[in-house]
This record gives structure tokens, C-alpha cells and sequence, in this order.
């Protein structure tokens, strides 16, 4: 890996942070434990949310938009916080700058290729995540003998943005996504989509107790961390670091939904019109 020569106003800059809308909170609060110091901003394209059930094509061009607009705030290293995006789109983030970008699926595919110990890894994620066989590709790269299963669970997203997650109706639709694939003797389960943090009680009821549930927001932002401090770009000032969230619309019950990824309200939230992000865009209309 290339080393970058960062000046101290680099070293200052922000973080960014993005997903399709409020999942990624649960990878934001992960950075902002293990890295006090460092600023941040957070967008969620939450007037756009799912990403899960889009085409390729327009997950790519909604990621080349919102990575264009953090690379002009400026921020100094990206983080892809929705797996759909790492999975479509990890080569277009990489192709739009020289500087760090972490994305959610490889430290989640290290993280269960160590935890298993029958070599039975199932994964559940949006359509798109799971068609596109980003995770079955990178777990067999790491180890190819271990077996992977996997399911779409679409409804998992908008059950979650709805606030849903105790409601009866998700244990039932839960139960239905999950049930063939405890059949299949897993031990490991990779949350392929950052919203699924959120739905850990209803999983954990449903699957057998010594199933190891694998949240990659954890290893995201030690993997962060990592690449911050190879390139000696961690924040030198010791202060609270600041933070900044963009929503590029206000969804209903917004301040609660945030509440609980976050566990309090979220301040300094601005919202970012789709008009705005549009303007980078790479499509030719």
C-alpha cells in the first residue's frame, strides 16, 4: 500500500461516512467510540432508501454522486457504510480518489472466517448485496473450503427505517427469511446490510444459541483506524471531534429512528437536496 504524505490540515479533515440511509449509524457509532478525536460527516440518502432493490446502475451512479460531494467538503478518508454500495460499487469510490476507503464487507468476511468452527457461514443482506455474490466470492478467497449460504431479506430495510423491529409482524417475516438457512447446520451469520444491527433480538430468538452473529461495524472502524493511522492521517488534536449529518430527506419519525441506533438524538443534522447531489452525477442526460 501506497503511503500518503499528509499535510496537518489533512490530518484534520473529516471523516465521511455514507449509506443508503440510516444504517450506517450503526458503523458511525462505532467510529466515533474508537476515534474520539476524529470529525466527521455522516450522510444518509434516506429519500432514496433502499438501495437493495435499485439496478447496478443506479446504485453505482448514487455512489458516485454522494462520494463527489464528500470529496468536496473535503473529507481525507471514506468510509462505505452499506453493503450494497461495497458490494457495486467499491471500484468506483476507489477510482474517484488516492485516499483511504474502507468499506463494510471485508472486515465482516475476516471477522467470520475466524469465528467459525464448522465452516457453515450463512449471510443475509438486501437483493442486490446477495445477487451480486460479493460476500461468497471474498469468504472462498479467504478460505475456500469454508460453505456459504445466503438470503435476501428486502423486507428487512423499510421494517427497520419504519421503526418496526419489536413489531410482530418482523418476528414472522424473520422467522420465514431465516428458517432454511439454520437448516443448513450454520454457525456463523454475517449481517450483510448495516440496518441489521438493529434487528440482533429478533435474530438471536430465532436462531440457535451457538450461532455467532457477525456486525462488521465493530471491525469497520478498527479497520479504519488502521488505515488512519498507517498513513499518519489520525486527527493530532486531542479534542472531541465534531459531527456533521447530511439526510437528503427528513423520513417520518426521524429523531427516533436515529435515537436508536445512536442511543441519544443526533445534532447538527442538515438536509441535503437530491437536486444538490445531482449535479454529480456521471450519468449523460
Amino acid at each position: 500500500m501506497k503511503k500518503i504524505s499528509p499535510t496537518t490540515d489533512l490530518a484534520t479533515l473529516p471523516v465521511g461516512i455514507f449509506d443508503s440511509g440510516l444504517g450506517g449509524l450503526t458503523v458511525y457509532r462505532q467510529i466515533r467510540t474508537q476515534l474520539l478525536s476524529e470529525n466527521i460527516i455522516y450522510l444518509g440518502d434516506t429519500a432514496r432508501v433502499p438501495y437493495g432493490s435499485k439496478s447496478t446502475e443506479t446504485i453505482r451512479d448514487f455512489t458516485t454522486q454522494i462520494t463527489r460531494f464528500l470529496l468536496d467538503q473535503p473529507v481525507k478518508a471514506i468510509v462505505i457504510a452499506c453493503n450494497t454500495a461495497s458490494s457495486l460499487a467499491l471500484d468506483v469510490v476507489r477510482s474517484l480518489t488516492d485516499l483511504p476507503v474502507v468499506n463494510v464487507i471485508d472486515p465482516g468476511v475476516q471477522e467470520a472466517v475466524n469465528a467459525t468452527q464448522n465452516g457453515h457461514v450463512a449471510v443475509i443482506g438486501t437483493t442486490a448485496t446477495i445477487e451480486s455474490g460479493a460476500y461468497t466470492a471474498r469468504v472462498q478467497a479467504v478460505n475456500p473450503d469454508i460453505q456459504i449460504f445466503s438470503a435476501a431479506c428486502p423486507l428487512f430495510v423499510p421494517l427497520v427505517e419504519e421503526g418496526w423491529e419489536d413489531h410482530p409482524v418482523t418476528q414472522l417475516i424473520a422467522r420465514e427469511y431465516l428458517n432454511p438457512l439454520v437448516q443448513q447446520n450454520l454457525d456463523t451469520l454475517i449481517l450483510g446490510c448495516t440496518h441489521y444491527p438493529i434487528l440482533k433480538s429478533v435474530l438471536k430468538s430465532i436462531l440457535p444459541s451457538h450461532v455467532t452473529i457477525v456486525d462488521s461495524s465493530r471491525v469497520v472502524a478498527r479497520t479504519l483506524k488502521e488505515a488512519l493511522t498507517f498513513h499518519n492521517m489520525l486527527n493530532p488534536l486531542e479534542k472531541p471531534g465534531t459531527d456533521l449529518f447530511y439526510v437528503t430527506d427528513f423520513p417520518r419519525k426521524f429523531k427516533a429512528i436515529s435515537s436508536r441506533f445512536l442511543g441519544h438524538e443526533p445534532s447538527c443534522v442538515q438536509k441535503l437536496p437530491i437536486e444538490t447531489l445531482n449535479r454529480y452525477s456521471l450519468r449523460k442526460e
